[in-house]
Parts: structure tokens; C-alpha cells; sequence
């Protein structure tokens, strides 16, 4: 995952910020870019008087444009993180799957942070997005981005139907980018993980070693974690003590991935419904946690995000 070195400066809260839809209550402030991917650009907590808190790592304003690892937070359709080798077999056929950065040797992350979102329909609390796919290989679909703010919560409903003529896995996720200091917290029971190659890619299945628990709140490891954890069970809290601050993350997904860079100011803990490289996985995409939807089939992911003061 490459950062944009803009986006790894300390933020402040006069910081030039990308234009943006703006869905804002008595708690919590969301900017969202459509042309960016759909995704969101700023999500503050607004609860302590007349400053904003980021619970999400800022994006900044770039003349030249913004690298989608620079926001926020993005979707992640139709799949999540690299697929090996550019292909995988499904149902009896190889399918080839385009690279999409010139930075990446593996397609990652599928296309739709890398594409312009249309606005459908919004008001001071919802926003509804809508991508059209229906020319994308080898997956061509339509996707639904919905979010919405109701008191301290952020629910983001992702959803994606299969327009093309063939049945193909597919799978859904979020890429939150969260600010983190020496103290930050995490908590995010998880039966097993696989374990990553120089590549990123699985090489291994093995229950989560004990360091790697995350039981109850525990200090985030300060070496570089990028594993893809199974057997979620669908909640997790990050905890700020410096900010007195928690965010409970709730998915009805199985997986997590936790990226957790040396030396950077952020973490990223993606809720997903495969781990990676799912398609090419002993068993197949669907004994991972994909599905295969058939022409005009459709599958949604529901990620809620609740901010909670600490330690008062």
C-alpha cells in the first residue's frame, strides 16, 4: 500500500480539505468525494464543544489530484486486496483480471475506488452513490454506496448486482484509514489468520497467535501487521485514550485486514467479507467467504461506526 507523503503530515483542523459532499448532526461531521472513488474525505467526532475530532485520518486538498490511499476512508468492490497471478479458475474457466496501478504488480482492491461515483440523492444526514460498471472486466456490475449519519453512528451500506452474462465471485469491504498515537487501542476477537508471503499474499491458515488476539483492548503492534483475520465476530472498538474517545466498528462480515505501517500516524482495519486472495484460496472463492451471484443477483455489506467518549 503506497501513501501519498502529503497525506502522512500531521492534520490540523484548518487543513485545506477536498470538496465534498457534507453530511453533518450534533455529533459527527462526514465529507464524501464522489469523483474520488466515493469516498470519504474527512469523519470527525463533534461531540466536545466546537472541535472536531478526526476518527478517520483526513484527507488533504492536492492540486494534482489525490491518491485514493490518501482519503479517508473507500469501498472495496468488487473484491478486496490482490488477487495472485492477475487470474484465478472459477466454474471451469480462467478468468484473467486486469492490473489497475501502475504501482502494484497484482490487481488490488477492484475498481470501484479507482472510478468517479454519481450523487443519486442526499440531504443534511444521508447520501446515496451509484456506480455504473457495466462495461468492467472481468466483473461488469452496478454498485449502491448509502451513508448515513443517525446520532454518534455512521452506517455505510455497500451493495453491488452482476450485470454480466456469467456468474462470478464477489466480495465487499470498507478501507478506513484511523489515526493512531503510542496509546491507541484495539480490540477485535478473531479465530485465525493467514499468514502473508513477501508478496501480501496468503501462504498459511493458523489460529491467532496470542499476541495477535485482541480479546479486550490492546495496544496496536508497532511492527508492520498486514494479515487477513478469520472467524471475525463482527465487532470491533478502537480506543484513544489521548482523546478519550472509542469507536465500535459492526460489520456482517467474517474478516478483517489490519494494516498496521511502522513509524506512520494511521492504521487501517478493513471490514471484508474474504481475506485475500480469496479466488485462488484452497476450495475457492465461495469457501472463503465470496459470493457467486449470478446474472442480476446482488449482495450488500452493512459497516457501522459508533463513537463513544471514554474514560469521563
Amino acid at each position: 500500500m503506497a501513501l501519498n507523503a502529503r497525506a502522512a503530515r500531521a492534520l490540523h483542523e484548518d487543513a485545506p480539505l477536498l470538496a465534498a459532499v457534507t453530511l453533518a448532526n450534533a455529533h459527527l461531521r462526514l465529507d464524501i468525494a464522489p469523483a474520488l472513488g466515493g469516498g470519504i474525505t474527512r469523519f470527525d467526532w463533534r461531540g466536545q464543544g466546537n472541535a472536531a475530532t478526526p476518527i478517520f485520518r483526513r484527507a488533504l486538498s492536492d492540486e494534482t489530484g489525490t491518491d485514493p490511499n490518501a482519503l479517508a476512508c473507500y469501498p472495496l468492490v468488487p473484491y478486496s486486496n490482490r488477487i495472485g497471478g492477475a487470474r484465478f479458475r472459477f466454474d471451469g474457466r480462467d478468468v484473467d483480471v486486469p492490473r489497475n496501478r501502475a504501482s502494484e504488480p497484482l490487481p488490488i482492491h477492484g475498481d470501484g475506488w479507482l472510478q468517479a461515483w454519481q450523487l443519486v440523492s442526499g440531504d443534511h444526514t444521508h447520501a446515496l452513490l451509484a456506480l455504473d460498471r457495466t462495461q468492467g472486466k472481468p466483473h461488469a456490475y452496478r454498485a449502491t454506496l448509502a451513508y448515513t449519519l443517525d446520532g454518534a453512528t455512521l452506517t455505510v451500506r455497500l451493495s453491488v448486482e452482476n450485470v454480466g452474462r456469467a456468474t462470478l465471485p464477489f466480495g465487499l469491504g470498507l478501507h478506513p484509514f484511523l489515526p493512531r498515537d503510542t496509546c491507541t487501542q484495539l480490540s477485535a476477537a478473531a479465530g485465525g489468520l493467514w499468514l502473508s508471503g513477501d508478496d501480501w499474499l496468503p501462504v498459511r491458515h493458523v489460529p491467532t497467535p496470542p499476541a495477535w488476539q485482541l480479546g479486550v483492548a490492546y495496544p496496536l503492534s508497532a511492527g508492520m501487521v498486514n494479515h487477513a483475520f478469520t472467524d471475525w465476530s463482527g465487532q470491533a472498538t478502537v480506543v484513544w485514550p489521548n482523546k478519550r474517545l472509542s469507536l465500535t466498528i459492526a460489520a456482517n462480515t467474517d474478516y478483517y485486514i489490519l494494516y498496521t505501517p511502522p513509524g506512520e500516524d494511521f492504521f487501517c482495519f478493513e471490514p471484508v467479507d474474504h481475506p485475500i486472495n480469496a479466488v485462488n484460496l484452497p476450495g475457492g472463492a465461495s469457501a472463503h467467504g465470496m459470493t457467486a451471484l449470478e446474472p442480476g443477483e446482488r449482495l450488500s455489506r452493512e459497516f457501522r461506526f459508533t463513537v463513544a467518549r471514554v474514560g469521563i
